[in-house]
């Protein structure tokens, strides 16, 4: 994973007032939990008295109480009450569950994975994404590392084998290009811009990329680091991905459709038949996804990329740097 970011790990809604959930990201077992006033807490799935799952436990006021014994603990991750020691005892300090930074925006739950600071950066959001847009979410499990499911996404070569008879028709096999440019946010953070030329093969060479003309259009596909995604159809329309990494092997995708249409009916119909049509897609590009090795990619792990994986090469050039705490 890639230290010091915000990650957007849950919906909000996954997350119920009065009942602690259970799951795993970044390889370690966690449970969120809400106190009174609905503030979202996320900390290790263990209790360290006995080593039982907090999230079988129940809520206990603004507390998360273990359902061996009874241990009580706060949003910061601190024991307040043992119960066999008494009300009027003090708790060890030991007793402390790992507790993450978190905050909740955007109808997600977005957890710090990184080392402790007195002030975060801003949580990673397209600007373009905002309260007069309404979505739906189809939540999907693919069984491989969340690097190779972004990678996907910014992969123009697949398209028309793929996706032959859904995003990728026309048998555009030829690429031109293609143009993807790296963006450093003025609040912090990176963004991957990229533009898709893709045409039927009629012979033809393939432009090169410095052979393609300045865009003057908006990008189609942004990546905001560290795991999120859109398809920039429209401003009235777009499709979303936030890749929330399980472990090495796994990741729990959740795919939005935002638009601009409020009326219940036909808001209705533009959800049901745009789920079915993104689930139908998803699952073309699980298929194979899911069997690539390595399991996780990186800059050296032998494979031969072409031109047209630019915007590939690219997130995993900044990918590494950023694991490796360089910035430029």
């Amino acid at each position: 994973m890639i230290p010091n970011q915000w990650y957007a790990i849950l919906e909000s809604n996954e997350v119920k007032k009065g009942r602690p959930i259970g799951f795993t990201r970044m390889g370690e077992k966690m449970v969120a939990w809400r106190n009174l006033s609905g503030q979202v807490t996320v900390m290790s799935d263990l209790c360290p008295h006995r080593g039982a799952a907090l999230s079988a436990g129940e809520i206990a006021g603004d507390h998360i109480q273990c359902p061996f014994h009874g241990f009580e603990y706060n949003t910061s991750g601190d024991c307040q009450f043992i119960p066999a020691h008494g009300k009027s005892s003090q708790p060890p300090r030991a007793m402390h569950v790992k507790t993450h930074p978190t905050q909740e925006e955007h109808g997600f739950i977005y957890l710090w994975w990184g080392d402790p600071l007195k002030e975060y950066p801003p949580l990673p959001w397209f600007e373009n994404i905002d309260e007069q847009m309404v979505s739906s979410t189809i939540k999907k499990h693919w069984a491989n590392h969340y690097a190779r499911a972004i990678e996907n996404q910014l992969d123009v070569v697949h398209l028309p084998f793929v996706h032959h008879n859904t995003i990728g028709r026309g048998n555009n096999t030829l690429v031109n290009g293609p143009v993807a440019k790296e963006v450093k946010i003025a609040t912090g953070g990176y963004r991957l811009d990229l533009w898709v030329d893709n045409q039927p093969d009629q012979n033809q060479k393939p432009l090169k990329r410095a052979e393609m003309p300045e865009p003057t259009r908006r990008p189609l596909i942004q990546f905001y680091f560290p795991n999120l995604w859109q398809n920039w159809l429209s401003d009235d329309f777009l499709v979303f991905l936030a890749f929330a990494p399980i472990d090495d092997q796994n990741t729990m995708m959740y795919l939005r459709q935002y638009h601009k249409i409020r009326f219940p009916i036909a808001r209705q119909l533009i959800e049901w038949l745009g789920g079915l049509g993104n689930q139908y897609i998803l699952r073309q590009d699980e298929r194979v996804v899911i069997t690539q090795r390595p399991p996780r990619p990186d800059l050296e792990n032998g494979e031969i990329l072409i031109p047209g994986d630019y915007p590939i090469a690219l997130y995993r050039k900044r990918r590494r740097a950023l694991i490796d705490g360089k910035e430029e």
